[in-house]
């Protein structure tokens, strides 16, 4: 929930009931019952608030996009013989493109300080402004009279072939100032304050989700719990600011930007409300986590009914045209990618054969879709006779969740070493992949003994066909524990798109040319 920009120090407390926010309340005391609350030294502000790199950023967004206008009118208008024929006629095209492509933006909501660095917002308004640009063009074209025809054909064509130019050139500037904003929120700047406030066991999980999503952009700088849990609070790793009743209080002490509420009996009924009442007008955001930690965005709906609404979870869908999307995708991207790569495989192939005679592929039943056993490949990078060795190298294994992981393997040849840094022993798969039993992306495929391991709900992955890469190589590949990849690859299967599938094949590049978390 957004609310108007007014200074912080309106903020009402909460208390059994809260008065209209135009009212003066006196803000009470903080109490911090218990040692660890009374041992929490007050957090420092650092770095500029969000209101203030926020509208930084949207301007410096909203400059891009005049420059892009500009040289996405200039371009066409230079290579047309008709508008290229006075050098006045293509100033004022510029000047128009330079006007009409960031208010087209805008008017699909493309610069909305909630949306700066994270979803997907920004990018879907661009494209949505493609296509408004070029329908109200042609409308243009048609509509003015003065236009001689070859004028007319003239302006269609730069309303046709600018703007694709122009998504571009806006695309890879939100990319550039993404990548930017998230250098510097990994350094702890630009970012949210947030205070959580809830149950202490819920705000203690959700503040550290939030620790570990750093492209969040968000920093938690303390919680807020129920008067009866302050007296005897451990395993929280930031600052207790009081009981629910001091949320207003801690904000207001603190600088804060936000307020994340969770989920619990401490926080239903009137709380909610009476806490959103208090936050108008204060230009904090108030952001509920629903408590579906693997269900996104796009399956949540708010459903009206008469006196109050209820949130709305579509179910996954695992079949029908989004399966034979994502089947087509893995035939083309894999069969290209194998033409480009067949000379690395044969070297690789190679090496692999002279270093000691052995067998190149290694093959290993793994469990994929629906349950179903699958031969998996993968160039061989252990000396033959390694899986006979593992028993013996139980007693130091590293792995959680069902998981094996040895960090100095002993069975790794000095090749296989080099070939697991940069992930090129698992080039192979691409052959599972056109055979059906792998996709490119989805849930890394386990060994039986392994799922046995694991929890019961990770059988979900088996909804979806496993995959060569996916969130959980790019959120960390073999640096993640058990649990915490079990939790990506169910947030995937729970959320698949096609963009989500690209934006990971994407960020596998970069995570395995900075050889993250290669094991």
């Amino acid at each position: 929930m957004s609310t108007q920009e007014m200074p912080v120090d309106g903020l009402d407390l909460i208390g059994s009931l809260v008065p209209p926010p135009s009212r003066t309340v006196e803000q009470q005391p903080l109490r911090t019952v218990g040692r660890r609350a009374r041992a929490t030294p007050p957090v420092s502000p650092t770095g500029p608030r969000f209101a203030v790199w926020a509208r930084r950023y949207v301007a410096a967004l909203t400059a891009w996009d005049v420059l892009v206008g500009a040289t996405a009118a200039l371009v066409p208008s230079v290579v047309s013989e008709t508008l290229s024929s006075s050098w006045l006629r293509i100033v004022v095209l510029c000047a128009l493109g330079a006007l009409v492509w960031p208010l087209a933006v805008a008017s699909m909501k493309g610069y909305q300080r909630r949306a700066v660095g994270v979803g997907s917002d920004e990018v879907h308004a661009v494209l949505r402004a493609w296509v408004a640009v070029v329908v109200a063009g042609a409308v243009c074209a048609e509509l003015v009279p003065a236009l001689a025809e070859t004028e007319r054909d003239a302006l269609l064509k730069l309303a046709v072939t600018g703007t694709p130019f122009a998504v571009a050139l806006s695309v890879v500037g939100r990319f550039a100032a993404r990548k930017y904003l998230h250098r510097e929120q990994r350094a702890g700047r630009f970012v949210r304050r947030v205070v959580v406030a809830g149950s202490a066991a819920a705000a203690g999980q959700l503040t550290r989700r939030l620790a570990n999503e750093s492209e969040a952009g968000m920093t938690v700088v303390g919680v807020c719990v129920p008067d009866a849990e302050l007296a005897d609070l451990v395993g929280l790793d930031v600052p207790v600011l009081g009981d629910l009743r001091h949320v207003g209080t801690a904000m207001r002490d603190h600088a804060c930007d936000a307020v994340a509420v969770t989920s619990d009996d401490a926080t239903r009924f009137t709380y909610l409300r009476e806490l959103s009442w208090s936050l108008e007008g204060s230009g904090v955001e108030m952001l509920v986590d629903p408590g579906l930690v693997e269900v996104a965005g796009p399956r949540m709906h708010i459903r009206p009914l008469v006196g109050f609404p209820l949130l709305h979870i579509e179910e996954p869908h695992f079949t029908g045209p989004r399966r034979v999307v994502k089947r087509t995708s893995d035939i083309v991207l894999t069969a290209l990618g194998l033409l480009v790569i067949s000379p690395v495989l044969l070297v690789i192939a190679l090496a692999v054969k002279l270093q000691d005679g052995g067998p190149v592929i290694f093959a290993q039943k793994r469990i994929g879709r629906g349950g179903e056993e699958f031969t998996m490949y993968k160039f061989r990078s252990m000396r033959t006779g390694a899986e006979n060795e593992l028993a013996a190298l139980m007693e130091r294994n590293q792995g959680k969740g069902g998981l094996f992981k040895l960090s100095d393997d002993p069975r790794i040849t000095r090749l296989g070493r080099i070939l697991r840094s940069f992930s090129l022993d698992e080039l192979p798969q691409l052959f599972n992949v056109l055979n059906g039993t792998m996709s490119l992306v989805g849930p890394r495929p386990h060994l039986a003994h392994e799922l046995a391991q694991m929890p019961a709900h990770s059988s979900r992955r088996a909804l979806v066909t496993p995959g060569l890469t996916g969130l959980w190589q790019v959120s960390g590949r073999s640096g993640l524990e058990g649990d915490e990849a079990i939790q990506l690859d169910l947030r995937y299967v729970e959320n698949w798109t096609l963009a989500l599938d690209l934006l990971i094949i994407w960020k596998t590049f970069s995570a395995v040319l900075r050889r993250v978390g290669a094991a």
